[in-house]
């Protein structure tokens, strides 16, 4: 997004008063469009895979599974943002928020950790 100045500005970023640290943390996912259900679970190899019932057209089914990464992370769309993969089912999404909770999120929806 740009301002008057000609900063760009990722969407999330951190500002002061944002009440977060401004951490970010890469989480690698794997869309399966077309699901009966929406849902943010399982492993993909070291992807963590996010069924959505959008179909894979004009990325419905990618914007659906922003959503559903935020609302799994608990953290606003907004602070979810698409670094890789706009048209492929693989892709790479960046989390902002407390990177300890974020990180842990991540491992225990991938299975991590309750591996020790």
């Amino acid at each position: 997004m740009s301002t008057r100045r000609g900063i760009r500005r990722r969407p999330g970023g951190a500002a002061a008063g944002s009440g977060h640290s401004g951490g970010r943390v890469r989480v690698a996912i794997r869309v399966k469009p077309g699901s009966a259900r929406t849902l943010v679970r399982g492993r993909h190899g070291d992807a963590l895979v996010v069924t959505v019932t959008a179909p894979a057209v004009d990325g419905k089914a990618t914007e659906a599974a922003l959503r559903a990464v935020a609302g799994a992370f608990g953290v606003r769309r907004r602070d979810v943002i698409l670094v890789t993969g706009a048209t492929s089912r693989d892709k790479v999404v960046e989390i902002s928020g407390e990177t300890e909770d974020i990180a842990g999120r991540r491992d225990s929806l991938l299975g991590l950790a309750s591996q020790g």
